[in-house]
């Protein structure tokens, strides 16, 4: 078994980065964050209330979710939706669940298991969810650097309330009692803010072939 774990706060780029990684590499990936989303997606549609941690496990638990180039929710592609400002208003009180988490891990490890060789993304991938994976990963940008790449994801303008916004769900992250964003004791440290996409990716591959993993 060979996985690369990549961490990091919103805008780091791990995105970006773990799909880019993955077809060098020839291998698959999982957005774990795509998971939380899909299940804050259908807390608003139920009109569930974020603190409602049984409620949120129950949607977490009886979901269909595939998570690829699409993801597919329930037998409906929601990939651009689950990106809306809706849910990320949302995805990180109802993140923070353990019933949630708890959930959201075990399909997350089952896929690792079935796929063997694979790039996983998210926030607690090498921390929590995969503490065994070949390569861990914890990508980072300064703050101005992460809002802009956000800004530019969703095509609109930069402004104070996302750069809030980000900052709010970067604390709301690092402090949560259940598996908060931090970085693994063995992660690899990236800082993103002035490389290009291949530049980290190549970084990533030397890394890899240190450890004996060649494409």
């Amino acid at each position: 078994m060979a996985l690369v774990a990549i961490d990091g706060p919103g805008g780091s780029g791990k995105s970006t980065v773990a799909a880019a990684l993955a077809k060098r590499l020839g291998w698959e990936r999982l957005d774990t964050g795509a998971m939380y989303r899909a299940v804050a997606l259908l807390a608003l549609r139920h009109q569930v209330g974020v603190f409602d941690g049984p409620a949120l496990a129950g949607l977490a638990r009886a979901m269909e979710l595939d998570v690829g180039e699409r993801i597919v929710l329930d037998g409906e592609d929601v990939t651009t939706e689950i990106r809306s400002e809706a849910v990320d208003a949302v995805v990180s009180p109802i993140s923070a669940h353990p019933a949630v988490r708890a959930e959201l891990v075990a399909r997350q490890r089952a896929w690792a298991a079935e796929h063997q060789t694979a790039v996983v993304e998210g926030r607690d991938i090498g921390s929590v969810v995969l503490p065994d994976a070949v390569l861990k990963v914890y990508l980072d940008a300064h703050p101005e650097v992460r809002a802009a790449r956000r800004a530019g994801q969703r095509e609109t303008a930069l402004d104070a309330a996302l750069s809030a916004a980000l900052a709010r769900r970067d604390a709301a992250d690092s402090t949560r009692e259940h598996a908060p964003l931090h970085v693994a004791a063995d992660a690899l440290l990236i800082d993103s803010s002035e490389l290009g996409v291949e530049e980290v990716v190549e970084r990533l591959l030397a890394a890899l072939e240190e450890r004996g993993v060649r494409p």
